[in-house]
């Protein structure tokens, strides 16, 4: 029986180790995982999740437009639909573009919602949105390492952005920051090895 938890008062923000609840971190791995497979047989490029990193700044912001942490949820697997109507070519653009689409429906309905109420997370997310989704967008216009090079630093930046949000447990739910560093570490170290093994 676990006494640390029962001698809390409550109330008590639940921090550091056991603010973990590796759930997330498992799912995020098995993700990874199954991505970094076609990457290092061939079948996928470092450059092909660019629109990963786009989704990963899309998360937050349509957290903190909406105001509502588990969203990012939802969120997240509609990403993963994009990407994958994308894939499948049932739609006819690169799914990058359709993340910053979306993006831009979020935060155009953040600012409406701003004016009616302050939204102190908002602005932070957007410009993150810009920087994420602008390094995604360059990885498809140069030469394909520096590109996949560029998904990577991307995803290992967003990696911090996550451990950052879980720490503070701010704009996404805990488990959401903790599936999503996890799989953008160990996509972005697939990205670096597939590359370098490639040159």
């Amino acid at each position: 029986m676990d006494n640390s938890s029962s001698s809390r008062p409550p109330g008590t923000p639940v921090t550091g180790w056991r603010s973990i609840q590796w759930w997330p971190a498992l799912l995020g791995l098995a993700f990874a995982t199954f991505l970094a497979i076609d990457l290092f047989s061939g079948a996928e490029h470092g450059t092909d999740f660019a629109a990963v990193v786009a989704a990963s700044g899309l998360v937050y912001l349509a957290a903190a437009s909406l105001e509502v942490p588990w969203i990012s949820w939802p969120v997240f697997l509609l990403s993963v639909a994009i990407i994958t109507v994308a894939r499948l070519g049932l739609i006819p653009l690169e799914a990058t573009w359709l993340m910053l689409m979306v993006a831009g429906f979020f935060a155009a309905y953040g600012v409406i919602r701003a004016l009616r109420r302050p939204n102190h997370d908002l602005p932070l997310q957007a410009t993150a949105m810009v920087a994420f989704g602008g390094s995604a967008v360059l990885a498809l216009f140069v030469n394909p390492a520096l590109g996949a090079l560029l998904v990577a630093v991307g995803l290992f930046a967003h990696a911090g952005w996550d451990a950052y949000h879980h720490v503070n447990n701010k704009v996404v739910v805990r488990s959401m920051a903790e599936f999503c560093f996890v799989l953008d570490g160990v996509l972005a170290t697939a990205i670096v090895i597939a590359t370098l093994r490639s040159v």
